[in-house]
């Protein structure tokens, strides 16, 4: 694609970071919101008033949608469980697709959605917030450029209040708007892909693959909460046994604070252990803490200025778009699927109260 503007089109706004992705198309100098669709218009409501959408972009039919809007790539934001089924609905229309984490439901899930993109020759990118974050960024320069040698463990804790505590743009939600939600919300129903370790653990683990880079996973064991009248789990610990040695993975709704407002107590964010020292990335801080051969004591270092296009999803995806690049790291189908085995061994070893082999 090299034409001078892109007409990007959101479909289905289940998962509230639809909100974030449209306003960071609208902001981008070479992109043009031409629909929105979902079958609820009320989800829509709050992009159509903060983007100023007009009346005849907004659709409630998504074949109708692509259609009108001829969109040159598609941001999509379903349930978790819904991503295979709206990736093979819309891979035929050849268009690029930005899907919102996780990946998928399963791994079973993820290889449909690999081959529906590969028999259409569509571009598929799987957005992980966290990737966006200075702090991350920042860890992941310092890990390739050898300071604490190789990484040889991930330990990672990540969540917050809960997915009904704010909508797009870190909105808050008050306390009984998230009780009068909760029982009908798919983040809280098993079919639609709830709970915590569906929701971060493809974070942890996913990250974990970039800054582990070729550590090859052994086994897993997970182990889950069991909250009183809900059927999805509100925390997790999962310990994988990579080749490297032992990494951890706990993922929590239920924090005292939101890690964007105020860090809790565990930090939200990433610790590595190299062969030559040490590096805790925490999310949203402005400096990260870094132990090498020459500073044993450690330091704080402060996180780089993180410039276009790796701010947002949006400026990357486009990026490669316009200069034909292929899609790496943590948002490449290949590394996501890595993960997504991973978070479906947990999820079994968790129910079967077992270790899972790989």
């Amino acid at each position: 694609m090299s034409s001078a503007r892109f007409r990007v089109a959101g479909i289905s706004f289940e998962h509230m970071h639809m909100g974030d992705n449209l306003r960071w198309a609208a902001s981008h100098p070479t992109c043009e919101i031409v629909g929105i669709c979902d079958h609820h218009r009320e989800r829509m409501s709050d992009a159509i008033s903060d983007l100023a959408i007009a009346g005849d972009k907004v659709f409630t039919d998504w074949q109708h949608c692509i259609d009108s809007s001829r969109p040159d790539w598609l941001i999509l934001c379903p349930s978790t469980a819904d991503h295979c089924l709206w990736v093979e609905r819309l891979a035929p229309f050849g268009l690029p697709i930005l899907l919102e984490k996780p990946m998928a439901s399963s791994l079973a899930d993820a290889d449909r959605m690999i081959a529906a993109c590969k028999l259409h020759d569509v571009i598929l990118g799987i957005n992980w917030p966290l990737v966006w974050v200075p702090s991350h960024r920042t860890a992941k320069r310092i890990v390739d450029e050898g300071r604490i040698g190789r990484v040889i463990e991930v330990h990672y804790y990540d969540g917050n209040r809960g997915p009904l505590w704010h909508t797009a743009g870190k909105r808050e939600i008050s306390a009984n708007e998230v009780q009068r939600q909760k029982p009908e919300s798919w983040f809280y129903k098993r079919s639609a892909g709830g709970g915590s370790l569906l929701d971060y653990l493809g974070y942890g683990v996913t990250l974990g693959a970039w800054f582990l880079e070729n550590a090859r996973p052994l086994e897993v064991t997970a182990v889950v909460d069991q909250p009183e009248q809900l059927e999805v789990d509100e925390h997790s610990i999962v310990v994988v046994r990579y080749d490297v040695g032992l990494s951890k993975f706990e993922t929590r709704w239920g924090t005292f604070t939101d890690p964007w407002v105020h860090q809790p107590q565990p930090k939200c964010g990433f610790v590595l252990v190299g062969t030559e020292g040490t590096i805790s990335s925490f999310d949203y801080e402005s400096t990260i803490r870094v132990q090498d051969l020459a500073h044993p004591a450690g330091y704080n270092h402060p996180v780089d200025q993180v410039l276009p296009p790796y701010q947002n999803p949006v400026q990357y995806f486009v990026d490669c778009l316009q200069h034909g690049k292929k899609i790496d790291g943590p948002l490449s189908p290949s590394m996501s699927r890595a993960g997504q085995q991973l978070v479906d061994a947990a999820r079994q070893s968790a129910e079967s109260k077992r270790t899972i082999s790989l």
